[in-house]
């Protein structure tokens, strides 16, 4: 009919069900990634890196995925596989603390959990690191400024803890399930970052 005016629809909005269900779907999507990334053994913390970044794009609406997940690690794993490698090196350390402790030496068990505690300080301040990574950052200047955050914010630190205890917990349970968990760690680093920028 003529002077009969159309009303233009809106695009349709997603439900906030399915929002959060989809940021949840892609962060088990992003587990799968950086276990595969991982697979370099020294490449764990430019996994983790692409990961997080690949999860502050979803989160922002930002389009992106394998090819940008891919481009993002191998940016990061420029400087990161040194930061691998010496992770792997604090691991060892720690491993030779624990079996002092286990052998009885005096004062091993004191070493041993002061060990332990020291390396989940060290893979916080990783996780943290990673969650604020963009290409061409220093990776020397993350981890300084991640450790201060990691002692500064006790509350994000403890959060980025359970997300490792759930990945423990998972492999426990059922080994392949801690897989897609790895993006969940991701997931609650970045959120535990836009926390603290936050405040």
């Amino acid at each position: 009919m003529a002077g009969t005016r159309v009303k233009a629809r809106s695009p349709r909005k997603e439900s906030v069900f399915g929002e959060r269900f989809a940021v949840f779907a892609e962060c088990l999507l992003t587990g799968v990634w950086i276990a595969v990334a991982c697979l370099g053994i020294v490449t764990y913390p430019a996994a983790f890196a692409a990961g997080a970044r690949h999860l502050r794009r979803r989160t922002t609406h930002v389009g992106g995925g394998w090819r940008e997940f891919a481009a993002d690690f191998r940016a990061a794993v420029r400087g990161g596989w040194l930061v691998g490698l010496a992770g792997w090196a604090v691991v060892g350390a720690v491993r030779v603390d624990v079996l002092a402790a286990q052998a009885g030496i005096p004062g091993g068990r004191f070493v041993g959990a002061v060990g332990v505690f020291a390396l989940i300080g060290v893979a916080v301040a990783l996780l943290r690191a990673t969650a604020v990574w963009t290409p061409g950052a220093v990776w020397r200047v993350l981890l300084a400024d991640a450790g201060r955050r990691t002692v500064r914010d006790p509350a994000g630190s403890f959060l980025v803890v359970c997300g490792l205890a759930v990945v423990a917990l998972s492999a426990g349970f059922l080994p392949p399930l801690a897989v897609p968990v790895l993006g969940a760690v991701a997931a609650a680093a970045v959120a535990v970052e836009e926390r603290y920028r936050r405040r």
